[in-house]
């Protein structure tokens, strides 16, 4: 099965575009709820900036059909990024360094704390596990995260820390996909049923991002599509959705279907999610690509 949907439903640039939603579609409850009566999954990017209120999550989870399936965008701590301590539960930031507690950005280090919050971060997830709505926690690790051994210790320690909820892993740096390494690496991901992630992002001729490499290393297929917007993808300093400004054309999205249907084949589940999420380009591809793939 083949599920397409995006990486937001909740980006201000889609909200006011004006492009998707409906002028009535005013409140949170509404723009969900209308999001879910045409696609079967949604990727929320949220949860990478704060760990959401369980309240919340339940929400998520009662404002959306039985079948549909959330995926998590991991908590920017346990990938190894900087984040702003304020967007810890308060509880937690008890727990910092006082050094800490009035930094920007902080990144964790005390293996005892990254504990504590990964178990803060899946318990909040419950009701979305035990109403059967959620699909993987998507680990997308930094620029900076290279492939050597000691980062994929790291990769099976979040997998542990997640405690069976499945995991996807997208690779931002070129280097895991060399000719060298690329075996290694879905033997890697193989071996600990570990979801990879095919992404589509800019491509510079370098080790900057990766190339587009469609494999499977469990019975789940995970697309995830950025963009080809390359005067933006490297800057520094702009908001972050000027990087994902970029709608794919129907010739670019036709010549993604023969690796989508080829992975198919051979997967128990298949997302396909857009996160140029500029405007309304992620919504619009999507439903484009359904059409494409008849359904």
């Amino acid at each position: 099965m083949i599920l397409v949907g995006t990486c937001s439903w909740t980006e201000k640039t889609l909200i006011n575009s004006g492009e998707f939603y409906p002028r009535g579609i005013k409140t949170a409850e509404d723009r969900l709820k209308y999001y879910a009566s045409h696609f079967n999954t949604v990727e929320v990017d949220s949860t990478y900036y704060a760990i959401p209120h369980k309240k919340t999550v339940w929400l998520w989870s009662h404002r959306t059909p039985e079948n549909f399936i959330f995926h998590i965008k991991a908590y920017g701590a346990l990938t190894g990024h900087g984040i702003d301590p304020k967007t810890l539960p308060k509880d937690l930031q008890c727990l910092l360094p006082s050094k800490d507690k009035d930094k920007r950005y902080i990144y964790i280090k005390d293996t005892a704390l990254f504990k504590i919050i990964a178990q803060r971060f899946i318990d909040v997830l419950y009701p979305l596990q035990r109403d059967r709505k959620l699909g993987v926690v998507v680990f997308q690790y930094p620029p900076w995260f290279h492939f050597k051994r000691s980062n994929l210790d790291y990769i099976l320690l979040c997998k542990e820390l997640m405690k069976g909820i499945p995991i996807a892993v997208e690779f931002r740096h070129g280097s895991w996909l060399t000719p060298k390494a690329v075996e290694s690496v879905f033997h890697f991901l193989r071996k600990y049923q570990i979801t990879y992630i095919t992404a589509d992002e800019p491509q510079y001729g370098s080790l900057a991002t990766i190339p587009f490499y469609p494999e499977l290393t469990t019975e789940i297929a995970y697309f995830r599509f950025h963009g080809r917007n390359k005067e933006n993808w490297l800057k520094k300093g702009i908001p972050t959705s000027l990087r994902y400004d970029y709608r794919y054309s129907d010739d670019e999205l036709k010549s993604f279907i023969p690796s989508i249907r080829r992975l198919s084949k051979r997967a128990k589940m298949t997302y396909v999610m857009f996160n140029n999420c500029h405007g309304a380009s992620a919504v619009k591809n999507a439903l484009r690509l359904m059409e494409m793939l008849g359904n």
